[in-house]
């Protein structure tokens, strides 16, 4: 069984998240598949979100904790950038340099 160590930085959450995937099976899931699954698992969030701001839902429906629905996302991400071969801490801070020199406003 896999072990994330304490205090991880990104780059263990991605070691881990390979490892768990080689471990439960899950490693020969394709780009496309992960993706999928990452779409179920943004609409498991948006259920639950939607029981928690009170709006109305199907009583018999099982709904999901956020915090599970978000770590359920945040492992299909570090999955997805696994196949790809992406460094998420790289490309995050690549993308906020970028963002960085955008001028938001509302129009």
């Amino acid at each position: 069984m896999p072990i994330l160590k304490d205090q991880p930085q990104l780059a263990d959450f991605q070691k881990y998240v390979t490892a768990l995937e080689q471990e439960r099976g899950f490693a020969k899931q394709t780009t496309i598949d992960k993706c999928l699954l990452l779409g179920e698992e943004v609409g498991e969030l948006f259920k639950a979100v939607r029981k928690s701001e009170g709006l109305l839902v199907d009583s018999n429906s099982n709904f999901p904790e956020i915090a599970d629905e978000l770590a359920d996302i945040f492992i299909y991400l570090c999955a997805i950038a696994n196949r790809k071969g992406i460094d998420l801490e790289e490309a995050f801070r690549s993308k906020e340099e970028k963002n960085k020199k955008r001028i938001w406003e509302i129009i």
